[in-house]
């Protein structure tokens, strides 16, 4: 059995450096072996006071070098089909940060080429798993200590959007994580998505309209909402009220210390996704190696990648026709059960 893991981390961009250094600094049981990104300038500065960790160019090398066991993708998600497929071949333990591929189709093909392996070495980043507020959320649902799940209400704000941020990008970089989250609360697959668009804001570029107003149902007939609003302006907020039989749970609320003085009152929002979720990325890679260091997976799996998929693209019909649409889905294999 492997007793640590030498990680290859494809992506040396913003995701790809976090993860970089949090496996370097913070992480028990792996180390960075290599860096790969089409910018060899920006891998040789990645792996700059690393001992032993090697600036690549292409993909191929790394996963061909004797030392990695491990890989850890943070490119585009246009380029994570590939490198999938190649790291499957080699059996390396696979951290995939979202999406598993850009659409339903190529998703389910990557599932079908970890089903011929007949073990799960795919775990997807859905991050907002590991957080402290969600797992407190998550544990009371599944204990059913307020009884039933009725009802999800869920924002998703950030201050603003990159250049080239598109319409279905509110779908497809955004809500994502809502379902994602919404099918972990649930433990049910999504069914239905409608998306409905109001009152836009002055904010939003050309050709984006936000916020925008999503509404799902899941197989037992729990309904969800998601408020996605992009271009908020004061910071990054995401939160989520649960209703219960029998009580309301909400997490997500504003962070820090809430202060009254001179007249005024409040406290702090963060500013972007890594101080909100830093510490739920720390605890989801080291929840991924120390199940890789025992042949397993830690996390969402590669069906879970697939039927985000599914549902973005149900997001996207929706968003262009007003109507409410069906999730796809084909049959979930039984090594995902």
């Amino acid at each position: 059995m492997t007793k640590i893991l030498r990680v290859a981390v494809i992506g040396a961009g913003r995701m790809g450096a976090d993860h970089i250094k949090r496996l370097n600094t913070r992480i028990h049981g792996a180390e960075v072996a290599a860096v790969v990104d089409v910018d060899l300038a920006r891998a040789q500065a990645a792996v700059e006071g690393i001992d032993g960790a090697v600036a690549l160019s292409n993909a191929d090398e790394a996963l061909n070098n004797g030392d990695v066991n491990a890989v850890l993708i943070a490119t585009p998600g246009f380029l994570h089909e590939e490198i999938l497929y190649k790291a499957l071949e080699k059996d390396f333990p696979i951290l995939c940060e979202k999406p598993l591929t850009p659409d339903a189709e190529s998703a389910w093909k990557v599932v079908q080429a970890e089903l011929a392996l007949g073990h799960k070495r795919i775990q997807v980043g859905f991050m907002r798993r590991f957080d402290a507020e969600y797992s407190a959320l998550g544990s009371i649902i599944r204990n059913s200590e307020l009884g039933e799940l009725l009802m999800l209400h869920h924002q998703h704000r950030n201050p603003t959007t990159p250049e080239g941020f598109t319409n279905e990008m509110l779908i497809n970089d955004s809500v994502v994580h809502e379902f994602d989250a919404i099918r972990y609360f649930t433990g049910e697959e999504i069914t239905s998505v409608q998306v409905r668009l109001g009152k836009p804001t002055r904010n939003a570029p050309n050709g984006q309209h936000d916020p925008q107003h999503v509404l799902l149902e899941t197989e037992s007939g729990v309904l969800a909402d998601v408020e996605i609003y992009v271009n908020a302006k004061f910071g990054y907020q995401v939160a989520t009220q649960a209703s219960f039989e029998d009580g309301i749970v909400s997490i997500g609320g504003d962070s820090g210390p809430y202060i009254q003085t001179s007249g005024k009152w409040g406290g702090s929002v963060t500013p972007g996704f890594e101080e909100r979720f830093g510490a739920a990325y720390d605890v989801e890679v080291q929840a991924w190696v120390d199940a890789a260091l025992r042949g397993e997976i830690g996390g969402p799996t590669a069906w879970d990648g697939y039927a985000t998929a599914a549902c973005c693209e149900a997001g996207v019909e929706a968003q262009k026709s007003g109507e409410k649409v069906k999730v796809q889905l084909n049959t979930k294999p039984d090594l995902y059960k």
